[in-house]
This record gives C-alpha cells, sequence and structure tokens, in this order.
C-alpha cells in the first residue's frame, strides 16, 4: 500500500463517508490537534519508567483514535456512524485513575509552576495540548454535530494529565513549586 494518494495536493481531504473538506476546516484542525497530542502522549509513554503508567498512557491514545475517527465523520450529512466510539465507560475510568492518584497526592493549595522535573514537564505539555484539542472540538461541537462524550472525556483526560504531572513528581521525590503572589 502506498502512502501518498495525491488526493491531497489541492488542500482538500476525505471525511469518513467520502465528503472532501479543505485542510484548514475545523474538524481537521480538531482532530490534528488530538493527533499532535497522541504523539507528545507516546513521548510521554517511551520515556515513563513505571509499566503501569505505560499502559494507562497505551489506553488513552487508542481511545484518541477513537476521538479522531468521532471528529472526521460527518454526522450531519452521512449516516455512518464512527469506527469507535467513546462510552460513558471510558471517562469513568479516567475519573477513577484521577481518584486514584489524587489520593495519593497532597492537598492543592495554589496554582503550580511547571518543570520540576522532565516526566512532570512533559505532561503539562500533554496537558495543555489536550486542553487546546478541547477548544478546537468545542469550536466544532458549535456548527456540526460532536458526541459530548468527546468532549468530556478531553476535558477528564487534561485532569488526568494534570494529576499524573504530579504525581511524577512526587515519584521523583521533588515538590511542587507554587506561584508566588
Amino acid at each position: 500500500m502506498k502512502i501518498y494518494t495525491k488526493t491531497g495536493d489541492k488542500g482538500t481531504t476525505s471525511l469518513v463517508g467520502g465528503q472532501r473538506v479543505s485542510k484548514d476546516d475545523i474538524r481537521l484542525n480538531a482532530y490534528g490537534t488530538v493527533d499532535e497530542l497522541n504523539s507528545f502522549l507516546g513521548l510521554l509513554r517511551a520515556k515513563s519508567p513505571d509499566k503501569a503508567d505505560r499502559d494507562r498512557i497505551f489506553s488513552i491514545q487508542n481511545k484518541l483514535f477513537a476521538v479522531g475517527a468521532n471528529l472526521a465523520t460527518d454526522r450531519d450529512t452521512t449516516a455512518i456512524s464512527p469506527v469507535s466510539i467513546v462510552e460513558d465507560a471510558d471517562i469513568e475510568w479516567l475519573e477513577c485513575q484521577i481518584d486514584d492518584m489524587n489520593n495519593e497526592l497532597p492537598p492543592l493549595r495554589d496554582f503550580i509552576v511547571y518543570g520540576e522535573d522532565e516526566l512532570s514537564a512533559l505532561c503539562h505539555v500533554c496537558r495543555a495540548v489536550a486542553r487546546r484539542a478541547e477548544r478546537e472540538i468545542i469550536t466544532v461541537s458549535q456548527k456540526l454535530t460532536v458526541d459530548w462524550n468527546v468532549i468530556k472525556y478531553m476535558n477528564r483526560l487534561s485532569d488526568f494529565l494534570f494529576v499524573l504531572a504530579r504525581m511524577y513528581t512526587k515519584k521523583n521525590n521533588g515538590q511542587d513549586f507554587f506561584w508566588q503572589k
């Protein structure tokens, strides 16, 4: 199978269902940012020394493909359903992960200044990209149909990454540096 198709050489691409859209379409911006996040998560997973964390990140990366498939499916003009969906159970899984980690951390007193260690800093990069993806998905949802579980999942994912960053700081015997007002 060839990697290139030449069908996008004029600045358009196909959505699931075959509809051609401009490569600067809001849907492509949204799922392109999800893909960027997935790439950063791959780097985080590669650097993580903890197998349980690598497994969690891998699960999230797989679910982000479902998010991308949802965004690449034009639900307003095609009867095709996304290949994979984001279910309530996926959101609940993230919430359980967040709660389990957060229970091991000291209470949050103020805003954290990022960069205590490489892994926590990388988590914050991932979190910021997740927030940007969420904003872009909201933009899509204001014009087109988006599964609300996609939005909820992205919101919880950024929370997960925030707590994971704090957990990495703790695992590396560091401490959170708080904003000095």
